[in-house]
């Protein structure tokens, strides 16, 4: 007699998406079990909750999960952080990678830059910080016209992958820039625009597989993935 497949609803910030769809797969999953995941920025994601969407897990920014755990919206105890990722730079495959070592090297390859692509720069936590550096490098408003912002960071480098190497930079994780294909890391944001967040994984306060639910993320947050988790790029808090 076969069994309906239980359906697990994810929200998830972006950064986390090549891990989640990897755990997801027909051979990471089991056969009774099914990942419904939304993927997008972290902001989306908030008031995708904020506006009732349901849910059975979600991933995002530990801090915000606290919050959503005092407003009674996750359960606190099911948080598990899932490793720290930081932000960096990315080009088109083809194009050659930018010296961007340092605060000098990094505004000159952004003043060279044909675009600039990066997540929302409102909602996105990387779209955010992108907007500061440029601010504190004093190229904020010389980048405007080539600035191109997309809902989140897998649409942004998307986008930077479809255009080509044609002497575009993009900004967002590095766990979005590692799974987009065409794209490709060029290093971490430098000192002192580095950025890293730790992302965690929380089970809804109330959920209908609840104990689905907390299964599948003890195995996201656990040693047993986090060689996964590694090679998609993130890194362990403490490093």
């Amino acid at each position: 007699m076969s069994t309906r497949a239980e359906t697990l609803r994810v929200l998830s910030a972006g950064a986390a998406k090549g891990v989640v769809e990897a755990l997801s797969g027909a051979s990471a999953t089991r056969a009774e079990q099914r990942i419904d995941a939304t993927f997008d920025s972290a902001g989306a994601i908030r008031n995708a909750i904020d506006g009732g969407t349901p849910f059975d897990l979600v991933i995002l920014p530990a801090a915000m999960l606290d919050t959503l755990a005092s407003q009674g919206l996750v359960d606190a105890a099911s948080i598990a952080a899932l490793g720290r990722v930081p932000t960096g730079v990315a080009v088109a495959a083809g194009d050659p990678p930018p010296d961007v070592h340092d605060a000098d090297a990094l505004k000159a390859a952004l003043e060279r830059a044909t675009a600039l692509y990066c997540p929302d720069t409102v909602r996105a936590t990387a779209g955010i910080h992108f907007i500061e550096v440029l601010r504190k490098l004093g190229v904020y408003d010389a980048s405007l016209a080539r600035l191109r912002a997309y809902p989140n960071g897998a649409k942004a480098m998307a986008a930077l992958a479809a255009q080509g190497p044609q002497g575009a930079i993009g900004c967002t994780q590095i766990t979005e820039i590692l799974y987009t294909p065409g794209v490709v890391l060029v290093a971490p944001l430098p000192a002192p625009f580095e950025l890293s967040t730790v992302y965690a994984v929380a089970v809804a306060a109330v959920s209908a597989s609840s104990r689905a639910a907390r299964a599948f993320a003890a195995h996201l947050a656990g040693d047993e993935t986090l060689t996964l988790r590694r090679n998609g790029g993130f890194l362990d808090r403490s490093k």
